[in-house]
């Protein structure tokens, strides 16, 4: 899949379970705006497996310093669509998360928020046309005021994010299984899993029917979840 369609796979997902598994999985209810933010976030966490493609959507979303960085994940992991493409990789980020929260503090959700902020702005490509300094200097900076938009409204330590990171290295990894080339769900075990509807990245049923039904359905969740809470429960 596209980087744009995992994007809005993620944000999909986190709208779609907000009311239901927090309760369930971290014994608290979302705020409305937990919802909001979370959904965003997600979005952009649902390209964190794509950091082992260095020629992928979100290689340059921080210019050479993601490049170098999806360059280093690469090698890492054995290249593109192999470790972070696991359930391992779901469990780390998670977990990760979950760590930097609890110790790091204030400034790790920061730094954290910076970050998916900046991979949501390349994958929905919400900056301006092209691939040179321009692209990516407007991705920091739109990534910049957007978390210090979210300071206002996000606690200090949400225990909502480390779920949403993991819900949206999740979405990626069933997006990728709907391909040819499916994904190693349970690495180091090379099995790949999939159940082929996307025969190419990019193709008709991806951007002109899977996308616009996700982006929907979002939307219309967001409301009934944030405007409408008693609808739902």
């Amino acid at each position: 899949m596209m980087g744009h369609s995992h994007a809005v796979s993620g944000a999909l997902l986190y709208a779609g379970s907000a009311p239901f598994l927090p309760p369930l999985l971290l014994h608290t209810h979302l705020k409305p705006a937990d919802i909001l933010l979370g959904t965003v976030l997600c979005a952009g966490a649902a390209l964190l497996p794509d950091l082992d493609h260095h020629d992928g959507t979100i290689a340059n979303f921080l210019g050479p310093v993601s490049k170098a960085l999806c360059r280093f994940v690469a090698w890492a992991s054995g290249g593109h669509r192999h470790a972070t493409h696991s359930f391992l990789f779901v469990a780390l980020m998670g977990g990760g998360t979950w760590a930097g929260v609890t110790y790091g503090g204030r400034y790790f959700t920061l730094g954290m928020t910076f970050f998916l902020l900046a991979m949501a702005v390349k994958a929905l490509r919400l900056h301006v046309p092209g691939h040179g300094h321009h692209t990516w200097l407007t991705v920091i900076g739109l990534a910049t005021l957007g978390t210090v938009i979210m300071d206002k409204w996000m606690p200090n330590a949400p225990g909502w994010l480390p779920y949403a990171v993991a819900l949206g290295t999740l979405a990626h990894l069933i997006g990728d299984c709907l391909t040819k080339m499916g994904a190693p769900l349970l690495w180091p075990h090379k099995q790949r899993y999939e159940i082929v509807l996307i025969k190419h990245t990019g193709n008709k049923v991806e951007t002109k029917i899977l996308v616009p039904i996700m982006s929907v359905a979002t939307v219309a969740l967001l409301c009934v979840t944030t405007f409408q809470p008693g609808l739902i429960g």
